[in-house]
């Protein structure tokens, strides 16, 4: 119930794409949220708003039911301040131009005239419509003025053009819209650095050593920290297919591999991050250095061959019995440079007896400032979609189980509670 109580205004506007939209209505009231909708008359003759109405349970705007009772909120003005969010979604060519131009002659423009938070664009149109110099320049006024754009994506058209123009991917109309809605300032524009995944050994170029980890815990967390704002950089080796497309991921195979881009991502990380000012916000730009986060969820190798081949090892060369040589790994965690930065540490075990000591100890050992304990057995396994943690802090711990995504949510509130004071 990421969106639960929200409320989503959804725009529909002319477009054959106007059936996805359906479908982003069903991702959102799946998801918790209330929502209304409010049509062009172009909409109306792809979709008849009787079908918007069964989906989204609320009577639909259109141009002939406007109602200013007070007791309603079925008006340009009143649906406005209802929702928290306005998404258009599709954004027809014609009324991308006719937004960035101020214009009003439908009461989805009317809406978005008087709309005076940030409102959600998701365009859609043939190609040359889209790539029309007047409408790349509507596209880049609506950036300077509270209008957040999900990009088009390029594919074959229903014109059987091929090229950009599509509306994107439902899934990532959400994904901006949960970040519209969730973001928390403590997050915003602050770097964070995860790792993720079970590292991967070279034995020789066909075979490797590994571990069962499935990279889902890192990435339900980094996909936690996009919604609430965080500058998001994973760094893993499996998992991360179906992230958001802002969020930066280096894909490795090895522990030294990894090492290496983590500790260049971490120097990034350190930077801190330059604003951009809009037309909406007179401020000049700004370098924010807030604290960064670093989250150590990869299981790393604890032991490596050592003496990794080139090509393929031969049955006939290596005989009847091998005895493959391991050396111990170097500890990833305990050599990156954690200054400054917020640390936080996954330690998976199976000996509950031992667990809770071996957790706390890595604290001190590995001078972090938390570590989530998870402790595997037959309903906590790795590849799950659930999770059991124990986030243990210096001076607190809390337990959280739930599903990976809300398990990470709990994770980052109680963080924010616990260095919440710190910049």
């Amino acid at each position: 119930m990421l969106l639960k109580e929200k409320k989503i205004l959804v725009g529909v506007t002319g477009s054959i794409a106007i059936y996805k939209a359906l479908e982003l209505i069903r991702l959102y009231i799946k998801a918790g949220a209330k929502v209304k909708v409010i049509m062009t008359p172009a909409a109306c003759k792809f979709i008849n708003p009787i079908t918007f109405e069964a989906i989204s349970q609320n009577k639909v705007l259109v141009e002939d039911n406007e109602n200013w009772d007070k007791s309603q909120d079925y008006n340009h003005i009143d649906i406005g301040k209802w929702s928290d969010l306005f998404v258009i979604a599709p954004a027809s060519a014609n009324t991308i131009n006719s937004i960035a131009n101020g214009l009003g002659h439908n009461l989805l423009l009317q809406t978005a005239l008087a709309y005076p938070r940030m409102k959600l664009i998701a365009p859609a149109a043939n190609t040359n419509m889209i790539k029309n110099p007047i409408t790349q320049s509507s596209l880049k006024m609506l950036k300077l003025c509270n209008y957040e754009i999900v990009d088009t994506t390029s594919k074959e058209l229903v014109c059987k053009d091929v090229g950009d123009g599509a509306m994107a991917e439902v899934e990532d109309i959400f994904d901006a819209t949960c970040k519209e809605l969730l973001k928390d300032e403590y997050w915003v524009n602050r770097k964070v650095v995860l790792s993720g995944g079970g590292t991967i050994e070279k034995i020789d170029d066909v075979r490797y050593i590994s571990n069962f980890s499935s990279g889902k815990m890192a990435s339900s967390l980094a996909k936690a920290l996009y919604y609430k704002g965080a500058n998001v950089c994973l760094v893993s080796t499996r998992g991360y297919e179906n992230l958001p497309k802002d969020i930066h991921i280096i894909k490795v195979q090895s522990s030294a591999e990894m090492y290496e881009y983590l500790v260049d991502s971490i120097r990034v990380a350190k930077k801190g991050i330059l604003t951009k000012p809009t037309l909406m916000d007179d401020s000049k730009p700004e370098l924010i250095q807030k604290r960064p986060y670093l989250f150590m969820v990869a299981a790393i190798s604890d032991y490596v061959p050592s003496f990794p081949q080139d090509g393929k090892l031969k049955k006939d060369m290596i005989g009847s019995s091998w005895n493959l040589e391991l050396k111990q790994n170097m500890d990833i965690l305990a050599c990156l440079d954690k200054k400054d930065i917020v640390s936080i540490g996954f330690k998976a075990e199976m000996d509950e007896a031992t667990a809770l000591n071996s957790a706390t100890s890595m604290i001190e050992r590995k001078k972090l400032d938390g570590v989530c304990l998870n402790i595997l057995n037959e309903t906590n396994s790795f590849g799950s979609d659930n999770n059991n943690i124990e986030l243990i802090l210096k001076n607190s711990s809390y337990e959280i189980t739930g599903h990976k995504l809300d398990v990470s949510l709990k994770i980052l509130e109680n963080l924010q509670k616990e260095f919440g004071q710190y910049v």
